[in-house]
């Protein structure tokens, strides 16, 4: 029988950690999910003690230290999660209820990877039309807010998050699936902060997003890409 083990990337993260897995462990089956993997890359505003102080009445959570970079957290995560089938998951995106029974139930039926689609929690309608196109199981409109699950087997097959990249590493393990595997976007909602949009500008933000995939389809190094997401992104 498949298990789950959730793999949350944090760095300073005290605003939203919390009620995160407060959710995860109120909506998820005891049975299908073995542990909640919380990495944190050197979060300076108390997120380890809320993990900490959690863990301490809920088992299943287990904080973990890790070097900064997402890619090296959620590759630690990884390393020492329990479950058959790995759910990376941001500290800011809240999935639908059941969620674990919605990609065990994919699995089961053939799916090596996918993820749910996703809304924003704003009104904007630029930010409710960008959701709307996450439904379609197009390569395009893929992105590691939308969260990603995807067998452990697969995922150790294919190298893991490419420690190269600080920022894209989510596109890049997202577009190795797609090439080898059957990747499935569930049809349940998943909510995901629009802080970001707010305070960066939604039009400036989006733009500088095009401007890194693009960036990116024209033979961008990682390197290159984390310089420009510093520039022009806080």
């Amino acid at each position: 029988m498949n298990s789950i083990s959730i793999i949350i990337p944090v760095l300073n993260e005290a605003e939203n950690i919390e009620a995160l897995l407060t959710y995860l462990d109120l909506h998820s089956s005891s049975e299908l999910l073995l542990d909640i993997l919380v990495v944190d890359g050197g979060s300076t505003d108390g997120s380890q003690k809320i993990v900490s102080e959690l863990s301490k009445t809920h088992p299943k959570i287990v904080g973990i230290k890790s070097p900064k970079g997402r890619a090296k957290q959620m590759n630690l995560g990884a390393s020492q999660s329990k479950g058959s089938v790995l759910y990376f998951l941001h500290a800011d995106s809240i999935p639908p209820k059941n969620f674990d029974q919605y990609i065990l139930d994919a699995v089961h039926n053939g799916s090596k990877a996918g993820c749910f689609k996703m809304k924003f929690d704003s009104n904007h309608w630029w930010l409710q039309l960008a959701g709307w196109f996450t439904q379609f199981n197009w390569k395009s409109c893929r992105g590691g807010d939308q969260s990603l699950f995807v067998e452990k087997t697969v995922f150790d097959d294919l190298g893991g998050f490419n420690e190269e990249f600080v920022i894209y590493e989510d596109n890049d393990l997202i577009y190795k699936l797609y090439k080898h595997y059957k990747f499935e976007v569930l049809p349940y909602w998943l909510t995901t902060s629009s802080r970001r949009y707010f305070s960066n500008g939604i039009w400036s933000l989006q733009l500088h997003f095009w401007m890194i995939h693009l960036k990116k389809l024209f033979g961008a190094t990682p390197k290159e890409l984390e310089a420009y997401y510093l520039k022009h992104i806080k």
